[in-house]
């Protein structure tokens, strides 16, 4: 397996890193992301059960683009992943947002925490102008995430997933920065 590729972004906050994907993070990245509650909020692209394939093939850029996915480090281990997927076009001042964490580090705040200090670092890394989240009907926890980080509520996307059988609503969050965020 080559090494994922490299991104200079590294972002260091209280008690927590966010940077790139290693090798070396394949037993971390199984043991956090092998648990249901994780990934019920998640696309199918972040399978249940988590297997060593699927991590083997994520930490070597077959399932995203590692040069816009992070590892969020705590306790000096991998336990959760941030990332973003750029626009093209008309659409390239804007970006989607996704993060996971280990179920182990829930309800400590650290998720609100390292996705302002990320965004900090990577808004102007990337030249962005917007940021957008969807958030699954039911992850209150990641509803409170984006609204600490001033996320405001753009709309719903009725019956818009199928997920285990069960329709489920997205709703829709954005951020705003620079030129777009003093013209609105």
């Amino acid at each position: 397996m080559a090494e994922p590729a490299r991104t200079p972004l590294r972002v260091e906050g209280a008690g927590f890193v966010v940077r790139p994907w290693r090798i070396d993070d394949l037993d971390a990245l199984l043991e956090h992301a092998d648990d249901a509650q994780v990934v019920r909020g998640l696309s199918d692209r972040f399978p249940h059960p988590y297997r060593r394939a699927d991590g083997e093939a994520f930490l070597s850029g077959r399932v995203v683009d590692l040069s816009t996915a992070w590892a969020i480090e705590l306790e000096g281990r991998a336990c959760g992943g941030i990332g973003l997927l750029p626009q093209q076009g008309e659409r390239e001042h804007v970006a989607r947002l996704g993060y996971w964490l280990g179920r182990r580090h829930w309800g400590r705040g650290h998720m609100s925490r390292l996705v302002g200090a990320f965004l900090d670092a990577a808004v102007p890394a990337f030249g962005l102008q917007r940021v957008e989240a969807f958030v699954l009907d039911g992850n209150t926890a990641s509803v409170r995430v984006l609204a600490k980080n001033g996320f405001q509520p753009e709309g719903t996307t009725r019956a818009a997933v199928c997920k285990d059988g069960r329709f489920h609503d997205l709703h829709w969050f954005a951020r705003l920065w620079g030129e777009a965020a003093s013209g609105h």
